[in-house]
């Protein structure tokens, strides 16, 4: 495989970085540590004439136990203690991406926004013409669920559902200025695997904001995949919540990705948990609600039943552990 050419600018502020966006418009891909989008373009998926790399903007390096910017490499927050001390279901996450090689690489902002997945899309070039491409790259239909309107791949982050449970807010610069949100509203619930954000054209994530009611918070982050040092998610269970001297939950948020094409968080049914002291039943009942709330479908490697029979089963283990203030 092979990279075909392409013009590469390295703008040194977010303002030049957004004014190139604009001149470039429909012609560009943001180039962060590029561990998923380099190799797609050997494979020939989407391509762009034009890369805008992102590490010598300098707004967007840097990170405290509030502010975490988006060209900061997952390796170097992994390595912080304060940060693992003060979020430990984000310190789960971190340690669960991909391998140490790809975390010295990969970036928060593109952990956030990597590409969705499904097996009849990562492919090289000739496996996808043999079966005649699909809707996300060069294609007209979905292969998995066989139509021309909606693409089902999966959303395959590992950071984004422990940033949703630890109530984090992302920061965005273009066009229109920079703006300020939940995290939640970057994903575009109404979507699919294609548009599956709500950025608009030129927009960069610039940093990821932390609340301080967040530190502290005990927390886990279950992973499901195939194999256990490399591979994208399958399932992703994030926790993250508080419970007074009696055992009751005085505050918890539950988020999950790798099920459906955007992450997402369970406020409607966790909200209804505070001040219960939880028993094995109550968690139970509360994972099997959440199973019956997803959607997989067949486009990873493990069947869809068996990831949603599984949704049970994590969200039971990442509160035990939670609450339990287990070590990831």
């Amino acid at each position: 495989m092979h990279l075909d050419p392409f013009e590469l600018h390295r703008p040194t502020s977010l303002d030049a970085t957004v004014q190139l966006a604009g001149e470039l418009a429909g012609r560009f891909d943001y180039l962060a540590g590029g561990t998923d989008l380099l190799p797609n373009y050997k494979m020939h998926i989407n391509l762009r004439p034009h890369l805008i790399a992102l590490d010598s903007v300098p707004e967007l390096h840097g990170h405290s136990l509030g502010h975490l910017g988006a060209m900061e490499r997952l390796a170097d927050l992994e390595r912080d203690a304060a940060l693992r001390d003060a979020f430990p279901v984000l310190a789960d996450a971190l340690g669960e991406v991909a391998t140490p090689l790809v975390r010295a690489s990969g970036t928060v902002g593109g952990n956030l926004l990597v590409e969705t997945r499904c097996f009849f899309f990562n492919q090289s070039y000739f496996w996808r013409a043999s079966l005649g491409f699909c809707l996300k790259a060069d294609g007209d239909r979905c292969h998995v669920v066989p139509q021309k309107e909606r693409c089902y791949a999966t959303f395959s982050g590992d950071l984004a559902p422990a940033l949703l449970a630890l109530d984090a807010e992302v920061e965005v610069a273009g066009p229109s200025g920079r703006r300020r949100m939940p995290l939640g509203a970057l994903y575009d619930a109404g979507g699919d695997g294609i548009r599956r954000t709500k950025l608009d054209p030129g927009d960069v994530v610039v940093a990821v904001h932390l609340a301080e009611r967040s530190r502290g918070l005990q927390g886990r982050y279950k992973k499901l995949r195939v194999r256990p040092s490399y591979d994208f998610p399958e399932l992703g269970v994030a926790v993250a919540g508080r419970w007074d001297k009696d055992g009751r939950v005085d505050r918890l948020r539950l988020a999950m990705g790798g099920a459906e094409s955007y992450p997402r968080r369970f406020d409607e049914l966790t909200d209804a948990l505070a001040g219960e002291k939880l028993s094995e039943e109550r968690v139970r009942t509360l994972g099997e609600d959440i199973a019956r709330l997803v959607r997989p479908v067949h486009n990873t490697f493990l069947l869809p039943d068996y990831r949603r029979r599984m949704v049970s089963v994590y969200v039971r283990r990442a509160i035990a552990e939670a609450r339990e203030g287990r070590a990831g």
